[in-house]
């Protein structure tokens, strides 16, 4: 491996007996552990030491990692040559800064007095919290000892009043670089969860706030580190993010299974991190503002629940439920006390109900029932509520299939958060909705489990159903009811499937969804718990497109169901069918063209749309009097709008068949074919009145319906409809071909046009 120190011609070590031992001690990538760690920084000391001469009134000190004995294989240097005043220290700072340099380390250091060192941690907190980790390498003992003193006293004495002040910067931090638990990529050190925090953790207890340096954040504490050691030694440079290449060699370096293993315990590891420090800001919000105060000024004590009571700003339990046996329910009602009243949860509650409180029998209580109805349907609060209960094994006793699930990673870049966070985050979307639905309780439940069968072979909205029925039942819930919570979990991917990938103008279409569903309040549910899903999942799995086509699909589904009479398909357009050819009509998403009568309209429109920078979401085509019309939902490709003017203009003349036109548009779209796995089409025999469905699946690309209707329209099929559904970087896209089930062959010669177009 690459050594830290660089080398002359002959392979020498160019700064002496002490860079040999970096070279040989430190210099070498390896070694992950705190042993590891300690060891490095024994021999960084070592070295430093040589580098400054013994002199009163002056002291290497070493801050970060090294001060804290912390050291990454590739970590950085950081010192503070520390002075009483003394003349020279300039060039006594270059005789211990140049070495260091030379060696190849990177260094990160300061010279300054006692004074100014403090001056600078007076003005800025983050240096004040460096100085916490402040320790003598080598020099004057005694004024390293009134630094280091002097720092520490300081912080004690302000730490209270500069949080609020460390907590904004803390936030921008987050904001920047997003939460450890949930990226694919986080950054071991920045992002919310992460080493810095952990800094603030010993911080806070340095100034005797709060203990937060818990055995459980210690624990995560030394993972992370662990963690970051082998992305250093795994890479060969110092790197603090997690990028998705260096997933499993750094797994296979800390003796886990694969990448996702190890995404799962640094998910957990950096929740561990976040409760706590939300804990400890709150212990310090409490120090700094103060609580109501009874008569004789200890905190009021205030009834929110049964057996839940208020004290000092957080939730506890009344001294009657301590002094009884405990119910099995107790749990979930403080639970949902605190999601209600938005409430934290005292540590030492946490703790006493998961050391006392039994378990719950099965089937569940009513009142266990409905206090898990009312966690889920808190709203904001219910998030906060259900990650402190997790904290503390909590969830698992009301949920056993919570272990599976928990910190569970999904690699489809539209999700933001790990399987168990979306599923909650689910149920508080699904709250949203409860007033919109007969069976609210049901709802949330079903949002809570409608992805339960992921990481389970096959396909997850299958083996969720009895997974989703088991708990439905342990909870209480009669026969019909279980089965409907299966149904939800079965049919939860069914509307934003069908609305996106067919035509809704077909009776086919809406009777298949009618048939599936059942009944009017099974609608509602699916209608309900699809948005939830969609705002659990992020910003891309929901759109206002795919929203108003949902919707339009429930309505016409809920006119079948109500009166058994599927809905006739909407007339064209009027303004189509009157005036000469050909008809261009712009209208904010929507793009109406009429033309004569001729093959290869669609491929045509949507290769201009295409040139123009225009994703076509769904297309029409049909025949109506002689003219052929085709219209179009569309939306920019790169968030620009497209100039309406020269559009209408290419549109006319691509229409009218200007060979110009089609020039261009052959030239930029097979110019931006896409790439990935192998492209795949798969016939649908009975899912139209009136056509066959081929479906293509593969990458995504600009122009990539027009290639594939082109295609088509070459190989003899007559497209009537297409509709186009984009999951992150690949395609789902159906097109409706015209007459019956094609024989074998005329099947083979199509897919080869297709997979060839593509």
């Amino acid at each position: 491996m690459t050594s830290l120190i660089k080398k002359n011609a002959s392979g020498n070590a160019e700064n002496g007996d002490a860079n040999l031992l970096i070279n040989e001690v430190v210099g070498v990538p390896g070694g992950i552990g705190e042993a590891a760690r300690v060891g490095r920084a024994a021999a960084y000391d070592e070295f430093l030491r040589g580098l400054l001469p013994a002199r009163d009134g002056v002291a290497l000190m070493a801050v970060g990692g090294l001060g804290r004995r912390q050291c990454a294989p590739y970590g950085d240097l950081d010192l503070v040559l520390l002075h009483a005043g003394v003349p020279g220290t300039d060039e006594l700072a270059a005789s211990v800064w140049y070495p260091i340099w030379d060696a190849g380390l990177r260094l990160d250091h300061s010279v300054r007095t006692v004074s100014e060192a403090l001056s600078v941690a007076q003005d800025d907190v983050k240096v004040a919290l460096g100085l916490l980790d402040a320790r003598l390498v080598v020099g004057d003992q005694a004024l390293a000892d009134a630094l280091t003193r002097t720092a520490a006293d300081h912080w004690r004495r302000t730490a209270v009043r500069q949080l609020p002040r460390l907590r904004e910067v803390t936030a921008a931090r987050w904001q920047a670089h997003g939460e450890l638990a949930f990226l694919l990529e986080g950054d071991l050190k920045e992002a919310a969860g992460g080493l810095r925090d952990v800094g603030l953790l010993r911080a806070i207890s340095a100034a005797g706030i709060t203990d937060a340096l818990r055995p459980a954040v210690r624990a995560a504490h030394l993972r992370l580190l662990d963690t970051r050691d082998a992305l250093h030694q795994q890479v060969g440079r110092r790197v603090d993010r997690l990028v998705a290449q260096e997933r499993d060699g750094v797994a296979e370096l800390l003796g886990l299974e694969d990448g996702d293993a190890l995404l799962r315990r640094v998910a957990g590891d950096a929740r561990t991190v976040s409760h706590a420090l939300d804990d400890a800001f709150r212990a310090a919000d409490r120090l700094r503002s103060g609580r109501s105060r009874g008569g004789n000024g200890s905190p009021v004590r205030r009834p929110v629940a049964r057996d839940v009571v208020e004290h000092d700003g957080e939730l506890v339990l009344a001294r009657t439920a301590i002094g009884a046996r405990p119910d099995p329910s107790l749990s979930l009602r403080v639970a949902a006390a605190a999601a209600t009243t938005r409430l934290p949860i005292a540590r030492a509650t946490c703790e006493w109900l998961a050391a006392y409180c039994p378990p719950l029998p099965a089937p569940w209580p009513a009142e266990a029932r409905a206090a898990l109805t009312t966690l889920l349907g808190a709203g904001p609060g219910l998030v906060p509520a259900w990650e402190t209960c997790d904290r503390y094994g909590l969830v698992d006793g009301w949920l056993p299939e919570w272990t599976r699930v928990r910190s569970l990673p999904q690699h489809n870049p539209v999700h933001r958060y790990t399987l168990d966070r979306h599923l909650v985050q689910a149920a508080h979307e699904a709250s949203r909705h409860a007033r919109e639905v007969d069976r609210p309780d049901l709802l949330l439940l079903g949002a809570l489990l409608h992805d339960i069968g992921k990481g389970l072979p096959g396909d997850h909205s299958a083996v969720g159903v009895p997974l989703a029925e088991t708990v439905a039942t342990r909870v209480g819930l009669p026969a019909p009811e279980v089965a409907l919570i299966g149904t939800l979990v079965r049919l939860h991917l069914l509307l934003p499937d069908v609305a996106t990938r067919r035509d809704l103008a077909d009776p086919v279409t809406i009777a298949s969804v009618a048939e599936a569903v059942g009944d009017s309040g099974t609608l509602d549910l699916l209608h309900a718990l699809v948005r939830a899903d969609a705002a659990a999942t992020g910003p891309a799995a929901w759109s206002d497109w795919k929203g108003r086509l949902v919707a339009e699909l429930v309505a016409r589904v809920r006119t079948a169901l109500d009166t058994g009479v599927l809905p006739e398909p909407p007339a064209p357009d009027p303004a189509l069918l009157a005036g000469p050819l050909p008809v261009v009509h712009l209208t904010g998403d929507r793009v109406a063209v009429a033309a004569a009568d001729r093959r290869g309209l669609l491929a045509t429109v949507a290769g201009c749309l295409a040139l123009h920078r225009l994703e076509v979401l769904s297309a029409d085509a049909s025949v109506v009097d002689g003219r052929a019309l085709v219209e179009c939902r569309v939306q920019p490709r790169y968030g620009l709008p497209a100039d309406p003017v020269p559009l209408r203009a290419d549109l006319r003349r691509a229409v009218a068949g200007d060979v110009s036109v089609t020039q261009r548009l052959r030239g930029r779209a097979l110019a931006a074919r896409g790439s990935g796995a192998a492209p795949r089409v798969v016939w649908h025999r009975e899912a139209a009145t009136d056509a066959v469905l081929l479906e293509l699946r593969a990458a995504d690309a600009a122009g990539l319906l027009y290639r594939v209707a082109g295609a088509l329209d070459e190989a003899g099929a007559l497209v009537r409809a297409a509709r186009i559904s984009t999951l992150g970087a690949d395609v789902v896209d159906a097109f409706y071909l015209v007459g019956g089930w094609p024989d074998d062959a005329t099947r083979a010669r199509l897919e080869a046009a297709v997979l060839a177009a593509v």
